[in-house]
């Protein structure tokens, strides 16, 4: 874990003052760094009954899809307002800087699936309980949620717990 912690870099006031971006740029711009992670976020959830991975935008994208892969299951794209084409399902939620929403397809599930829910950074929860909703709103049930990073002392597994929650690393 040392090694992927080396490759997350601190940007500070970003985007606005006060705030300490975890920048996950080096991590994915190192290929074996990358393959170490993508394996590592999936490990827990080998042998579970997951049917697609779900991955918010922008960053869950990079993760998500490259573990639904491996897991040979779907990736479905959680996305921000006005992106997708077909009518779509929407859940808006307060970020620790702001307010948003996300929308995925409604045919984007089937009613069984079980989907591992995954991002970059949990950070106060807005965003992975917001799609956890959006997610179950299509029919579908949330069988985790995984992460790379987690922020601790933003307490944002708190606002997930009522789920499975995993993440790779902790500051």
């Amino acid at each position: 874990m040392e090694k992927l912690i080396t490759k997350i870099r601190d940007i500070p006031d970003f985007p606005k003052p006060g705030i300490i971006f975890k920048d996950i740029t080096p991590l994915v711009k190192d290929p074996a760094s990358l393959r170490l992670t993508v394996h590592l976020l999936m490990q827990p959830f080998l042998e579970r009954p997951i049917t697609a991975v779900a991955g918010m935008e922008a960053r869950g994208f990079i993760f998500g899809s490259l573990v639904a892969w491996e897991l040979g299951v779907s990736f479905i794209p959680l996305r921000k307002p006005g992106k997708l084409p077909y009518d779509v399902q929407s859940v808006s939620y307060d970020l620790e800087y702001g307010s948003a929403s996300l929308e995925a397809h409604i045919d984007a599930f089937e009613p069984n699936d079980r989907v591992l829910l995954i991002d970059d950074l949990l950070a106060t929860g807005g965003t992975a309980k917001a799609s956890c909703e959006l997610v179950e709103k299509l029919g579908a049930t949330v069988e985790a949620c995984a992460f790379v990073v987690e922020l601790d002392f933003l307490n944002g597994r708190e606002k997930l717990k009522d789920y499975e929650v995993f993440s790779l690393l902790h500051f």
